[in-house]
């Protein structure tokens, strides 16, 4: 496919038509015209319908500007910077990130990153679902625990633990046997044991409160409802106030926070500085320094 057709075909779809493309390029309307026409004709389908009022993107038209006006930027950034000699970061940064970490964090690190990189642009989505960073053109995605992906690439910037807490008022069961005590769960809780320490303290939670959410299950805690599961950075600020106290950690079990990007295409120089740049923010790993 000639790569110049398909740049000249994102130029008129982008801009609304023949004219204007052409006002913005300095390129004449018939040149841009036969580009799009060698265009439909390599790919065998219609791209644009042309009538009296004007251009109008065909389906077929609307998908090629959809899967390729990302990669498209990409290429135009590449371009500009190795004309100028330089990497700096510049242009939109689309960023999904989970919905806890993003309402606890994202806020502040976003905002410090385009006062670093006043050139870029950022959009964060809070989702917990995976999303597709190809189809949905997401540039970045922060991820816990990912599984292997051939497709993804990036680094792990941060981790966390998974601890019991309570207020100072519930009493915290000696070591032994399974001990049984009031939970503060999810609502969708099975029925198991929390194993702290090695397995110095078993304990059998009976739930009595079921919420939804980290942050209800943590306030719930504070109040005195009963013992609650959380990763320590959730509640990191509460036992340090002395609201909550840790009666453990979880065995064998870690969180871990990564940065990824698709491994399909060299990452963009603001790709490449987010990545640091969230790496930085946590520079000896650990989540629990910056709640």
């Amino acid at each position: 496919m000639d790569l110049n057709a398909l740049a000249d075909f994102a130029l008129v779809a982008s801009n609304g038509g023949l004219g204007k493309a052409s006002r913005a390029s300095g390129r004449s309307k018939a040149t841009l015209s036969r580009r799009i026409a060698d265009l439909e004709q390599q790919l065998g389908v219609r791209l644009i319908e042309r009538s009296a009022r004007g251009l109008k993107l065909t389906e077929a038209g609307q998908s090629l500007m959809a899967r390729t006006e990302g990669p498209m930027l990409e290429v135009a950034e590449a371009m500009t910077a190795t004309r100028e000699g330089q990497s700096a970061p510049r242009g939109r940064l689309r960023v999904a990130s989970p919905m806890l970490f993003s309402q606890l964090a994202m806020g502040r690190i976003s905002a410090e990153f385009c006062t670093a990189y006043p050139e870029v642009t950022c959009e964060v989505v809070a989702e917990d679902r995976l999303v597709d960073l190809v189809e949905e053109q997401f540039d970045v995605t922060i991820r816990i625990n990912p599984r292997p992906d051939g497709n993804l690439v990036g680094r792990c910037f941060a981790k966390d633990r998974l601890v019991v807490v309570a207020a100072p008022a519930v009493t915290r069961p000696r070591p032994g046997a399974i001990r049984q005590v009031p939970g503060i769960v999810f609502s969708n809780f099975q029925p198991t044991t929390w194993t702290l320490d090695g397995g110095r303290l078993i304990l059998d939670p009976l739930p009595k409160l079921r919420l939804s959410s980290f942050l209800m299950i943590r306030d719930a805690a504070v109040a005195g409802a009963g013992a609650a599961l959380l990763p320590q950075s959730i509640a990191w600020s509460q036992l340090a106030r002395g609201e909550l106290v840790q009666w453990g950690v979880i065995s064998g079990v870690e969180i871990e926070l990564w940065v990824l990007h698709t491994s399909r295409r060299l990452p963009a120089p603001k790709v490449r500085a987010f990545v640091d740049f969230m790496c930085d923010q946590y520079p000896d790993v650990s989540l629990v320094l910056k709640g």
